[in-house]
């Protein structure tokens, strides 16, 4: 039984389509029936199609997305949009979400989760385990309980080294931490300084601007993570969740 969210795209702009379109399937709750880059057509296929909700562009020749989605009898809509100006006319026709542009992955979520609701299919939504990456192995899968530390390379600063829970260590290719925090559960990582994040479940013991883990270093002691002050607030917050 199929239980992903069928959904529709609308953009005219073909980049941020494109882009959309590769957010959209790296959520595997998700299903894109059909990305349209022209108003016109989207209008003259959509009675033909089987679709859950809709993610419209706002701005764009022929019909905009607030009149678009007023044709779209209920389904509900997240308004993708560079423009503020438009959200209280979306939030006026009972839009699921409004979203400003450059869109994060993150985000994008969020808004999955409303239209998640608003259609009561919440408990079919599969809970995410890992992510795929660009490492110095190839393509991998990465198993979020299988992730201790993150920290930036050494030989690269585009790079981030990963260490699993056995010891194990992978390479990040050209990646930054925000785009990290955008694929890993919010809840489980913290970075705690500009070089370093963490799973919270390698935080044994930590104390005003120092972090001890329950992993080893090299000369068989725990290791010891600098806790600087821009990130000590949220990773209190995290650990005491």
């Amino acid at each position: 039984m199929n239980t992903k969210l069928k959904c529709l795209l609308l953009d005219d702009e073909l980049p941020g389509l494109t882009y959309l379109k590769m957010l959209c399937e790296q959520l595997p709750e998700l299903e894109v029936v059909k990305a349209f880059n022209d108003p016109e057509i989207f209008l003259k296929e959509v009675p033909n199609l089987e679709f859950d909700f809709c993610i419209l562009d706002i701005e764009m020749p022929y019909m905009n997305g607030l009149q678009i989605a007023n044709l779209l009898a209920g389904k509900p809509v997240i308004f993708a949009t560079a423009y503020k100006e438009f959200a209280a006319e979306a939030f006026d026709l009972n839009a699921a979400d409004y979203i400003r542009k450059p869109i994060k992955l993150e985000r994008l979520r969020q808004g999955i989760e409303k239209v998640s609701q608003i259609l009561g299919k919440s408990a079919s939504v599969p809970e995410r385990k890992f992510f795929q990456a660009n490492t110095n192995k190839g393509k991998a899968v990465l198993f979020f309980e299988k992730i201790a530390y993150i920290r930036t390379s050494e030989v690269d600063s585009r790079d981030k080294v990963v260490t699993l829970v056995d010891g194990e260590e992978i390479v990040l290719k050209n990646v930054t931490f925000g785009k990290l925090l955008d694929s890993l559960p919010k809840k489980e990582f913290c970075r705690i300084n500009k070089k370093e994040m963490l799973s919270l479940k390698a935080v044994q013991v930590f104390s005003f601007d120092e972090v001890i883990t329950n992993l080893i270093d090299k000369n068989g002691k725990n290791l010891r993570l600098s806790l600087s002050e821009n990130y000590r607030t949220e990773f209190i917050q995290k650990i005491n969740i």
